[in-house]
């Protein structure tokens, strides 16, 4: 059996959290929110510092995807859209 350890706590959003995706090099995590944001961590390193708060859907974050590159996050809402 492996055990894991808590790294940190991350807080920044207002709602419950739904999804979150790593970038394909590991160093960004994206989490996406009822409360209608998306935020960008700093993971390279496990530092987890906030990089931005990403807004414009009107409705929940339900699904997020990096490239295969890493160069290009999307994510998605229950609004229909597709940022």
């Amino acid at each position: 059996n492996r055990s894991y350890d808590k790294i940190r706590t991350l807080t920044g959003h207002s709602d419950s959290v739904l999804v979150l995706a790593y970038s394909p090099d590991g160093y960004v995590l994206a989490s996406g929110s009822l409360d209608k944001t998306v935020i960008i961590w700093d993971a390279k390193n496990r530092c987890y510092d906030k990089i931005r708060i990403l807004s414009g859907h009107s409705d929940r974050v339900s699904a997020l995807a990096h490239s295969p590159d890493g160069c290009v996050l999307a994510s998605v809402s229950l609004d229909k859209t597709v940022i």
